[in-house]
C-alpha cells in the first residue's frame, strides 16, 4: 500500500532556493521511488473550483501560475505524462461515493500542473517518468466534507497510486509580503501564534487517527487557536483534509478493528517566520500510531 501525502508546498521560491525543507523533500522523494508508484493523483489548493474536476491531459507541462518572481524560476519544467484512464478511476470512485455537495466530477482536458503540484513532484519525481492526474479542489466544501472525499480516494493507494495533497499548514501571506520588508525565507524564528496554531493540529491529528473520529480537527477554525489568523482563507489547509480521509480508509472499512498507521512529519521549517512548511507521510490504513518528529 502506497502513503498518502500531505505536502507544505511554500513559496515559489522554493524551487529555486529549497533550502531544508527541499533538503527533506529530496529525502523523502528517494522513499518514494523506491516504492515505485504507477502514477500519481495530486490535489493541490491553487485549482480551486466551484465543483470537483479532475485532468484528463495525456502530457502535462508547468504552469508558472504566479508574478513577480525571478526569472529563472519561470525556466523551470515539468513535462510529466498525464493518465486519463486514473482520470476515469477517481471520477468513478468519488462520484459512487455519492458525497453531499461532491457528487459530480467534471473533466478538464486542458489545465497544465499549477506550481502546487509541479514543485514537490520535482524533488519526489525528478525524471517527470510517473504518470500525474490533478483532482481539484472546492473549497467550499466544509472540512468534513473533504475527509469523505480522501475516503473515497483511499483505494487507490492499493492500486499503486501515490495520493499527494498540497498546501500550506499555514498560509498568511499579507504577514509574508504585506509590510514592503519581507524577512529571509529560511532561517527567521517563527510568529508565536504559528507555534500555538501548530502544536494544536498535531495534538488533534493524533487524536483522529487514534480514535477514527475527525470532529474535532474538523472544527478547527473554531477551536484552534489564531486559527484565522493562521488561515485568513482555508484553501492551503483543506488538501490536509483530504490526505487524512485517505489515511483513514473507506468510510466503514474495518469499523471497530481499525488497521494500524503511522504519521511521520518529514518536513517543519517555518519560512519567512510565518509560514508552516509542516509535511506528512501516512503509512497504513485506518487509526494508530502516535505522530513521528520530523528527521
Amino acid at each position: 500500500m502506497l502513503p498518502a501525502l500531505y505536502i507544505s508546498h511554500g513559496s515559489p521560491m522554493l524551487a529555486i532556493d529549497p533550502g531544508p525543507t527541499g533538503a527533506a523533500f529530496d529525502a523523502l522523494g528517494e522513499r518514494l521511488r523506491a516504492q515505485r508508484p504507477r502514477a500519481v493523483l495530486v490535489v493541490s489548493a491553487h485549482w480551486i473550483y466551484s465543483t470537483l474536476a479532475v485532468t484528463r491531459r495525456e502530457r502535462q507541462e508547468a504552469w508558472h501560475d504566479f508574478g513577480g518572481f525571478p526569472r529563472e524560476l519561470y525556466a523551470l519544467r515539468y513535462d510529466a505524462p498525464g493518465s486519463p484512464t486514473l482520470a476515469a478511476r477517481v471520477k468513478a470512485l468519488v462520484e459512487a461515493a455519492a458525497i453531499p455537495g461532491a457528487g459530480f466530477v467534471g473533466q478538464d482536458d486542458e489545465r497544465p500542473l499549477d506550481h502546487g503540484a509541479w514543485m514537490p513532484m520535482r524533488h519526489f519525481f525528478p525524471d517527470a517518468d510517473v504518470p500525474v492526474v490533478q483532482l481539484a479542489l472546492n473549497p467550499y466544501l466544509a472540512p468534513a466534507t473533504q475527509v469523505a472525499i480522501g475516503r473515497a480516494l483511499a483505494p487507490l493507494r492499493d492500486e499503486g497510486v501515490l495520493v499527494l495533497a498540497s498546501g500550506s499548514f499555514t498560509h498568511n501571506l499579507q504577514e509574508v509580503f504585506g509590510s514592503g520588508a519581507r524577512r529571509d525565507q529560511h532561517g527567521p524564528q517563527a510568529e508565536p501564534y504559528v507555534e500555538a496554531f501548530r502544536s494544536w493540529m498535531t495534538e488533534a491529528l493524533e487524536e483522529a487517527l487514534a480514535t477514527g473520529d475527525t470532529s474535532r480537527i474538523a472544527d478547527y477554525r473554531e477551536q484552534a487557536p489564531y486559527a484565522r489568523r493562521a488561515h485568513p482563507t482555508d484553501e492551503h489547509l483543506l488538501p490536509f483534509y483530504v490526505a487524512l480521509g485517505a489515511a483513514l480508509g473507506p468510510q466503514g472499512a474495518g469499523a471497530g478493528t481499525p488497521a494500524p498507521v503511522s504519521v511521520a512529519r518529514v518536513a517543519d521549517e517555518v519560512t519567512y517566520g510565518v509560514l508552516a512548511m509542516d509535511s506528512f507521510v501516512f503509512e497504513g490504513m485506518g487509526a494508530g500510531a502516535p505522530l513521528k518528529s520530523a528527521a
